[in-house]
């Protein structure tokens, strides 16, 4: 009677399987889509921390545009075609190795450029940026910054803070690798810390803030930036 029992609990057990997927496929399908596309097309990113001041605040969610530059086999780093190359000024979303973490940070050397810091002034193949002081924030100073391609604002500090990671360089970018930096020059672990980024370990490029939480203000919404595009 026994062994009667145990032989009918896989075949009893296999309907009930049979019944769960009949119900909930569905849901499978769609749940699958989502991790698909998360994984190969676009994803929300979370920023942490003061790194990328004033640019982008802590609790902002930014779009990331996963085909930016490459379409990769979903779930894996593995490029199957470029789709374009990342430029001076872009945002992008790294997943490095070398920090053991997502970073989100700004392209600022692409491969082949010389790269040379002195007092936190940019000098990319010998010709200086341009600045243009915006206004003083506290113990910050907010200046526009610009690069070849793109035009930005940037934060120091008008302090003493991190006077070593203000002068870099000069140092010429390796191929398929990139040197990047965050908006907040005074406060962010970036190329002058971990050194360049390799193409494939960057996920993306984000031009816009989704939504934003104030982490300071109990996590109120900061309306004003929803949707907001990012320079």
């Amino acid at each position: 009677m026994d062994e009667l029992e145990n032989h009918r609990l896989p075949k009893r057990m296999r309907g009930y399987l049979r019944v769960f997927w009949k119900e909930n496929r569905q849901f499978f399908a769609l749940l699958f889509c989502i991790v698909f596309f998360k994984s190969a097309i676009a994803d929300l990113s979370s920023i942490s921390g003061a790194s990328m001041l004033p640019t982008l605040l802590d609790g902002d969610k930014v779009w990331v545009n996963k085909l930016a530059y490459d379409v990769k086999i979903p779930f894996t780093e593995i490029s199957l075609a470029e789709v374009s190359d990342p430029i001076r000024g872009d945002i992008v979303i790294i997943d490095s190795k070398v920090a053991d973490k997502r970073m989100v940070k700004r392209i600022v050397g692409v491969p082949g450029d010389t790269i040379f810091m002195q007092n936190n002034a940019l000098v990319i193949n010998g010709v200086a940026a341009d600045y243009e002081v915006l206004f003083q924030e506290g113990a910050s100073v907010i200046i526009e910054e610009h690069l070849p391609e793109k035009t930005h604002q940037a934060r120091l500090s008008r302090g003493f803070v991190n006077r070593r990671g203000r002068s870099y360089g000069p140092t010429v970018v390796p191929a398929d690798q990139y040197f990047v930096l965050g908006d907040n020059r005074d406060n962010s672990a970036d190329s002058r810390t971990y050194s360049f980024v390799p193409r494939e370990e960057i996920i993306g490029r984000s031009s816009s803030v989704v939504f934003s939480l104030d982490s300071e203000n109990s996590y109120l919404p900061r309306g004003e930036r929803f949707l907001s595009g990012l320079d």
